[in-house]
């Protein structure tokens, strides 16, 4: 009877254990006011110091180009904010989706350049949950995607018709950006560039909390799974890229760091195998999460140039 009684009560303290864990997770992850970018960056292992001086000239630069704010409400009422650059009457225009705990003019403004110097307009979006755009609970995409078929609209009606999109992400903008490829999309949306993407919300924290907590996932992410659908409304595996580039029909540019410590480099070959549109997957020694395009630009570059620019110029691949 006693032994019954013992281990009654370890399973209680550990199932509250689990669930204090699971509490803990999704405060800090799921909830804009908890989720801190300095433990992201720190987390992602990058020495961003590095890339200081050429992020600096290139926001400076950037902030004398032209530019507007721009907004538009999501399905459920939230009013979302993105920085639109003209650039003459081009028509070719890249909407572009940043990290997690970033905003858009944090993560693009060396890419921004690059873009605008070769004819491209651009959308610089905040996702829900960070920047200027409203929102309490982060998306990763499961809800993030919704709203970039809305700026897909958004840029359709601004441009015409005739415009050409690419779409462009980097970590969860990068998840964003491949789960919408899944969506029925509009015959102007050309390509799409994915750097660093993870395949779901579920397996980049399962995979953190194993790799970097040393804590078994099960069942703290079941756990954190009920919270998130109950207060913030979907699940962290509702929607899997992995299983949204089996529908796309764009040509994808998959990027990825080999010594990304953060989301695995595994996911890139995942999604790479997984994708059912013309492709290619680029991958950069020694580059850890969304590093890439710093530690080696002109690789980074010409991969764009080479296989996306044709397709938006009409060419074939």
């Amino acid at each position: 009877m006693r032994i019954a009684k013992w281990i009654a009560g370890a399973a209680i303290l550990g199932g509250a254990g689990e669930y204090a864990i699971a509490s803990y997770f999704f405060r800090r992850t799921m909830i804009r006011s908890n989720a801190k970018r300095e433990r992201t960056q720190k987390m992602a292992g990058t020495d961003w110091d590095l890339y200081i001086p050429k992020i600096h000239e290139c926001k400076e630069w950037l902030a004398e180009q032209q530019q507007e704010e721009v907004w538009i409400t999501s399905e459920d009422g939230l009013r979302l904010h993105g920085t639109f650059f003209t650039n003459g009457l081009s028509k070719k225009v890249v909407i572009c989706f940043h990290g997690y705990t970033s905003e858009g003019m944090n993560d693009y403004s060396t890419l921004a350049k690059f873009y605008l110097e070769h004819g491209f307009c651009l959308l610089i979006v905040d996702e829900r949950a960070h920047g200027k755009s409203e929102g309490t609970y982060i998306g990763f995409g499961c809800l993030d995607r919704k709203d970039a078929k809305l700026w897909i609209d958004y840029t359709v009606e601004r441009l015409g018709e005739d415009c050409q999109i690419l779409l462009h992400g980097d970590s969860m903008g990068a998840a964003t950006v491949l789960m919408t490829t899944g969506l029925e999309l509009p015959k102007q949306v050309k390509a799409a560039i994915s750097d660093c993407a993870f395949t779901s919300a579920w397996d980049v924290f399962s995979a953190v909390l194993k790799n970097m907590y040393h804590l078994p996932p099960f069942p703290i992410m079941q756990i954190a799974n009920q919270m998130v659908k109950k207060r913030a409304g979907y699940e962290l595996d509702e929607c899997n890229a992995r299983n949204e580039v089996k529908k796309a029909e764009i040509p994808i540019l998959f990027i990825h760091g080999d010594s990304d410590t953060f989301v695995p480099c595994d996911m890139v070959y995942e999604l790479y195998e997984a994708c059912a549109s013309n492709k290619e997957l680029l991958i950069i020694e020694g580059a850890g999460h969304v590093e890439a395009c710093y530690k080696n630009p002109e690789k980074y570059e010409e991969a764009i140039r080479s296989f996306i620019f044709p397709v938006l110029e009409g060419g074939k691949l």
